[in-house]
């Protein structure tokens, strides 16, 4: 009974270093520490292959880290380990040594007996292997093989979240540098093409009037103002923000944002309590988004930045008189310039609600809750 017991803990500690919150190598080392508890192993690691013919990972269990300093680099993808990956079946030996497949080890490496090793599988695709060697009694059975294989579908879990994890990253990122293209455009693009005309105007003028040449190089001193502080508020959104309260930070990016636009920004923050950090960076990117867009998009005067507390939730609310839109156009997509996908997304992320209301000619209004 205390060796079922034991048996649970161990899978249970490996099912919650895969569904907790740890890295992927921490994960996978919890793995391999359960695993050669479980078999009583004295050594036990897994491998992750690269495509370069060594290891992208390699955690080990059982051995020091003096030992593995003096083992040297990580291994090379031969031996025992390259037959795992290949073959992708199990494989039990009473003395790995005798193995034609043996291929030796570095001086500092400890000896090794009998060997169990499986390959860490998602459907037909080997993604690692895990071994364990040198049993402390007898030899490895097939009751220990059947739990390295167990083990190993827990790795196999662990990698494919972090594949999954990062290609989401990689597509976050695809769709950053789209935004940003955007905002460049918008920001940067207009002011440029008035700065060209009016110093072709000037160019034109000299000789002729004095007076109005003066005039277009003061417009385009003017331009390129306006260029600068716009440049610099795309800049600013596109920072990780470093949020000093969301109240103060959402005060200090309107007042940055209306002299940018020469338009009225009202900002009603009272000071709230301190939000989960999570939270406070989704709230205030939804808000600069919404006031990005009332100040490009919407042709609007003037604009109201509005934050309330209930006892559970935060409320944003972000209303402008501009040129408002279809709510159903917008959601078919012929907006999609609006970022509204994108706020719906960190709204629901950090476990919000956002509500969007808008009508041709009247104006728009964002309204995000958020968890106080």
């Amino acid at each position: 009974m205390e060796s079922y017991l034991a048996e649970l803990r161990s899978v249970s500690q490996a099912v919650l270093a895969v569904s907790g919150t740890l890295g992927t190598r921490d994960a996978l080392a919890a793995i391999v520490r359960s695993a050669r508890t479980l078999v009583d192993a004295r050594y036990a690691a897994l491998g992750v292959p690269d495509d370069r013919g060594s290891f992208a990972e390699f955690v080990t269990d059982g051995i020091s880290q003096a030992r593995q300093r003096a083992i040297g680099p990580l291994p090379r993808q031969h031996g025992m380990l390259a037959a795992l990956l290949k073959s992708g079946v199990p494989e039990r030996l009473t003395d790995i040594r005798t193995d034609p497949r043996f291929e030796g080890w570095p001086a500092a490496h400890p000896e090794m007996t009998g060997f169990l090793g499986v390959p860490v599988r998602r459907g037909a695709e080997v993604l690692g292997i895990i071994f364990v060697a040198n049993k402390r009694s007898g030899e490895f059975t097939d009751r220990d093989e059947e739990l390295l294989t167990l083990f190993a579908a827990h790795a196999a879990i662990a990698l494919s979240n972090e594949r999954l994890y990062e290609r989401s990253r990689e597509a976050s990122v695809l769709e950053e540098r789209a935004r940003l293209a955007r905002e460049l455009h918008d920001a940067v693009s207009q002011r440029l093409f008035s700065i060209r005309a009016h110093a072709r105007a000037a160019e034109i003028l000299v000789g002729k009037d004095p007076a109005l040449v003066s005039a277009e190089l003061a417009a385009i001193a003017d331009i390129g103002a306006q260029a600068h502080a716009e440049l610099r508020a795309v800049i600013d959104g596109l920072a990780p923000p470093e949020l000093d309260g969301l109240a103060e930070s959402l005060r200090r990016y309107a007042q940055l944002a209306a002299r940018a636009y020469g338009v009225e920004v009202l900002v009603t923050a009272p000071e709230l309590p301190e939000l989960e950090p999570r939270v406070q960076a989704a709230a205030f990117r939804v808000g600069q988004e919404a006031l990005n867009n009332a100040l490009r998009h919407a042709a609007a005067t003037k604009i109201s930045v509005r934050l309330t507390r209930t006892s559970r939730r935060v409320v944003l609310e972000v209303s402008d008189d501009g040129t408002g839109f279809e709510p159903a156009l917008a959601a078919a997509g012929a907006s999609g310039g609006l970022g509204l996908a994108s706020m719906r997304e960190r709204a629901a992320a950090v476990g919000g609600t956002l509500r969007i209301t808008s009508e041709p000619g009247v104006g728009t209004k964002v309204r995000l809750a958020v968890p106080a």
